[in-house]
């Protein structure tokens, strides 16, 4: 567990999951955002939710897990989103996203900018940029950021590729999965025949020193300059697959900016993303100590 007085900053969608069992509080900052608060690292969240009942109802959500609404802007024209959640037969998510909401019109205030100077990290995704409001603001925010971890998010229709490849210019880490890999791979332009070659590529192209990959059921690497370091997944009985890269990329920072090594930032990071897809939902009620135990039980010493 980490000094509270060390913070990061999430930026994007928070939002109602509507499955059809009931409503989850998610987003992927969001859910990066519950995930390390678990880890014992103090989070800040610049959003956005409408002057609703969802939007009350979400806030009392997020300070009832004791997490900061502070920098949570409050819509007077928007609602508050919500986003239609499907399970399929293996357990995995589709998602019918609302276009128009609160959080694609985040303002950018100027207090802002000592929030992110004083932050570990600051973690952003490419689907709050659909909105030329909201882009405008990371954009300001990104040069005042002193780590940026780009939690690639592709969510179709909402894709930019020019976007895109302006936020990977922007950003020290890259995490993504095989599917956004081979789509990045399609703005550079090239084919490769491994995934370390096309890692190698995205490095080079965007200036990138760290890429994380996640690859489902064959784990996940992380590459650091040169190196690289690699996990096999862990056996479990999965749940759902919500938030379930979001919960690995908190277990990646938890560690990452406590300067741990490579090897053990990609041990954290799987196992909190296969601790979170054992369960339902990608923000589940859990204590430090079970993730600690689960963690010890996979990865013996």
């Amino acid at each position: 567990m980490t000094d509270k007085k060390s913070y990061i900053v999430c930026f994007g969608e928070v939002l109602w999951d509507l499955f059809p069992e009931g409503s989850r509080a998610g987003g992927a900052p969001f859910n990066v955002a519950y995930n390390v608060h678990k880890m014992g690292i103090d989070v800040k969240v610049i959003s956005r939710t409408g002057n609703d009942n969802l939007g009350e109802k979400l806030r009392q959500q997020i300070v009832s897990w004791g997490i900061s609404t502070e920098l949570i802007q409050v819509d007077q024209n928007y609602p508050t989103s919500t986003v239609i959640a499907k399970i399929d037969e293996h357990n995995e998510a589709t998602y019918e996203i609302t276009n128009n909401v609160a959080w694609d019109h985040i303002e950018y205030f100027p207090e802002y900018d000592n929030w992110l100077f004083n932050a570990e990290a600051f973690v952003f995704g490419s689907l709050s940029s659909r909105n030329d409001e909201t882009r405008n603001t990371l954009l300001k925010l990104l040069d005042k950021a002193k780590l940026r971890i780009f939690d690639v998010n592709f969510r179709p229709p909402f894709i930019d590729k020019e976007l895109i490849k302006t936020l990977l210019h922007k950003a020290d880490i890259v995490k993504i999965n095989q599917s956004e890999l081979e789509q990045i791979i399609e703005l550079i332009g090239e084919e490769f025949q491994t995934d370390e070659e096309a890692v190698k590529a995205i490095q080079r192209s965007f200036a990138v020193d760290e890429i994380v990959l996640t690859k489902g059921s064959r784990g996940a690497s992380y590459f650091v300059h040169d190196k690289s370091y690699t996990l096999p997944a862990v056996p479990i009985t999965v749940a759902d697959t919500v938030g379930s890269g979001d919960a690995f990329l908190s277990g990646f920072i938890s560690k990452r900016i406590t300067n741990e090594d490579p090897e053990e930032i990609i041990r954290n990071a799987v196992a909190l993303g296969a601790f979170i897809t054992s369960k339902a939902g990608a923000c589940p009620d859990y204590d430090y100590s079970d993730f600690e135990k689960f963690k010890r039980m996979h990865f013996q010493k």
